[in-house]
């Protein structure tokens, strides 16, 4: 059975994004449209104002801050969404993992937390920051990439694939090497900081420090309106759900890899000659590290040979 169409508002995706930004009137709103938007949609204004505690006048900031027209509108665009997300699992789309839930439970809403968070990524990715990313980072003298904790896994990645590819690039998690490393950049460089949050203060701090210096900068993070964002001259969004056991772990993760691996690809693409000359150079250079396989031209290895 084909996919159901997602609706093109993504209200529900940018509402997470700009959660942990709002005050606590407008979060109490925000909290109670995500944990169920489908209630939301079928509530009136004051209704809902009532169950958080608040006015409607701060509902409709809540419309305001989303870019919806107003209140009819935010219920439209919730019901068309909270339909969407119950049409694809039986189990709501990233849920939290409950005590008694079985295996099979786990893997549902793993799986589908995971999957959700590259859709919903690839939505609302800034084509056009996006772009100039590319441009930017294909050219650089060198590329600087910051991230600490989880982020820095993410960092380790891209810059391992842009060093394949033949571009000088470097990875910082160590905060005081990586203010060493920015305050030797320049306008020629490109420095990109990693961060699910965008208030990891290591990576603001270095961010900031690289863009004092002159280098173009990148910001990839799930909140396009923190401290990171504001430091950043171009913004890569990315969007995940987070649950219990899962908070600052794989969802967030995997939005951002799946993120730095377009950024990559493009990258490589842009340089499509010397990149696919690169990746068979490196390729060629550690196949002396592998074992042959059964499957593969060199034929299975004797059996006294074979690994153990």
């Amino acid at each position: 059975m084909a996919a159901p169409t997602r609706p093109g508002s993504d209200v529900l995706v940018t509402l997470r994004g700009l959660r942990p930004t709002l005050v606590p009137s407008l979060r109490r709103v925000a909290d109670l449209v995500l944990d169920d938007p489908h209630r939301a949609a079928g509530s009136t204004i004051t209704e809902l104002a009532h169950a958080a505690g608040t006015s409607e006048t701060t509902v409709l900031r809540l419309c305001r801050e989303l870019g919806v027209r107003g209140y009819r509108d935010l219920r439209v665009a919730l019901a068309a969404e909270s339909g969407w997300e119950q049409g694809r699992v039986d189990s709501p789309v990233g849920g939290d993992i409950g005590r008694s839930d079985d295996l099979d439970s786990i893997i549902t809403t793993v799986t589908v937390t995971d999957q959700q968070a590259i859709a919903d990524t690839s939505r609302i990715l800034d084509r056009v920051a996006l772009a100039a990313a590319v441009a930017a980072t294909a050219a650089a003298r060198r590329i600087d990439v910051f991230g600490v904790g989880a982020s820095a896994v993410v960092g380790l990645d891209l810059q391992q694939k842009l060093h394949r590819i033949g571009l000088i690039a470097y990875q910082w998690s160590d905060t005081h090497a990586a203010l060493t490393a920015a305050a030797l950049l320049d306008e020629r460089d490109v420095a990109i900081g990693i961060s699910h949050t965008g208030v990891t203060r290591d990576t603001v701090e270095v961010l900031s420090e690289a863009a004092a210096r002159g280098a173009l900068t990148i910001g990839v993070t799930s909140v396009p309106r923190s401290p990171l964002a504001d430091v950043a001259d171009l913004l890569l969004v990315t969007s995940a759900r987070e649950t219990t056991f899962r908070s600052g772990a794989t969802a967030s993760r995997i939005a951002a890899l799946s993120v730095v691996d377009v950024l990559f690809v493009a990258i490589a693409q842009s340089r499509y000659d010397s990149a696919v000359a690169a990746l068979d150079a490196t390729r060629e250079a550690v196949s002396i590290r592998r074992f042959p396989q059964p499957w593969s031209d060199d034929g299975p290895l004797p059996v006294e040979e074979a690994p153990r």
